[in-house]
């Protein structure tokens, strides 16, 4: 019993240290980039390997020394990636400072597209009265459920599909100039607007939902770390507007392709210094990581972020509410480039652009 369980502590403590230094390479296989989602769970099994290892084998050979070396090393990697998402850290988007800014709340929910659970996701929407929603994988049975809700809200985008990527943006405000856009691949729409606040300021809203790397159908990550670079590039080359980048991005806050988005974009996250707000896997407590975002110029303050209860689906509804203070640019630090991100996002879209021609960027059927 013992030998076993000194070999079971040896190999998760192995494992988790050869998955952290798989999330460190650039590489787009959905077997690679797995190992960016479960940093939390990665850190809990290194250290009781660790821990076990250090309480019940460790005899101060040198071999063992380099085990509890590794997996301190481990340990220390993955702390430094999600840190930042937890309450100890400071706060990258400040609260609100003024009761009489314009403000709007906003809802994104992937329904599930399988998910008949509809009067659920209704109540949500009720609940929370937010003034612009945006919903994911809506397929035709979904987009005639929302009917309801078109009363409460007059200006509507929508775009059902059957591929799990069909989507609806509703909104009480205002929406200019609002339109479907296929950035990367011709059966992945995304939604792009400008939304009108109370009082006439504009924002800009691009809402997106690209194509998750994942192992059934050995899809990778190429076209959704593409659709990432290529929007982050056109709002940081673009004009300083408000602008807000909402949806499920199949994609974790603290991987290198997002990170590399809020570089590029030069955007806040919301949930640094206040916590994860796991929204995926709703059914599946274990195993949650936040995959849907919201992410914003520094034209805003936060004025609340709540992860909804459930709906029936694989993920929780989010709620945002900002308040537009532009003034809050003089006190909130956008991040900034690094060298070498231009290139590394010029090798995306370029990765993407031979996988389309080939025919590689899709999942296998």
């Amino acid at each position: 019993m013992l030998t076993a369980a000194r070999w079971a502590a040896l190999a998760v403590g192995l494992l988790m240290a050869a998955g952290t230094l798989a999330s460190m390479t650039r590489h787009p296989h959905w077997a690679v980039r797995m190992w960016d989602f479960p940093r939390v769970q990665m850190v809990l099994l290194s250290a009781l390997a660790g821990g076990v290892y250090a309480a019940f084998f460790f005899r101060g050979e040198p071999l063992q020394w380099a085990f509890l070396g590794i997996v301190a090393l481990t340990l220390v990697l993955q702390l430094r990636k999600i840190a930042r998402y937890t309450p100890s850290a400071r706060a990258q988007v400040q609260a609100s400072a003024r009761a009489d800014a314009p403000r709007f709340k906003l809802l994104i929910a992937n329904v599930l597209m399988e998910n008949r659970e509809h009067g659920r996701f209704l109540a949500a929407v009720r609940a929370a009265n937010p003034d612009v929603v945006l919903a994911v994988e809506v397929d035709e049975a979904w987009n005639r459920a929302i009917a309801p809700l078109l009363e409460a809200y007059p200006y509507e985008v929508r775009r059902p599909q059957d591929n799990w990527y069909g989507l609806v943006l509703l909104s009480r405000l205002p929406l200019v100039d609002p339109r479907i856009e296929f950035l990367v691949q011709d059966d992945i729409p995304s939604v792009h607007t400008q939304v009108e606040l109370p009082g006439g300021t504009r924002f800009v809203l691009h809402g997106l939902h690209p194509r998750p790397p994942e192992p059934l159908r050995d899809q990778d990550s190429t076209p959704r770390d593409a659709e990432l670079v290529m929007v982050g590039r056109a709002i940081g080359d673009g004009p300083d507007r408000p602008t807000v980048v909402a949806g499920d991005l199949n994609d974790v806050a603290w991987s290198r392709t997002t990170e590399l988005f809020l570089r590029l974009s030069g955007l806040l996250d919301p949930r640094v210094g206040r916590g994860m707000f796991n929204s995926y896997n709703a059914k599946n407590p274990l195993f949650r990581y936040p995959l849907d975002h919201v992410f914003h110029s520094n034209h805003f303050r936060l004025v609340q972020l709540r992860r909804l209860p459930g709906i029936g689906s694989d993920h929780f509804p989010m709620l945002i509410e900002l308040s537009y203070e532009p003034e809050a640019q003089a006190t909130q630090e956008e991040p900034e480039e690094q060298p070498g991100d231009e290139r590394e996002a010029h090798e995306r879209l370029e990765e993407q652009a031979h996988a389309a021609a080939t025919g590689e960027d899709r999942p296998r059927e």
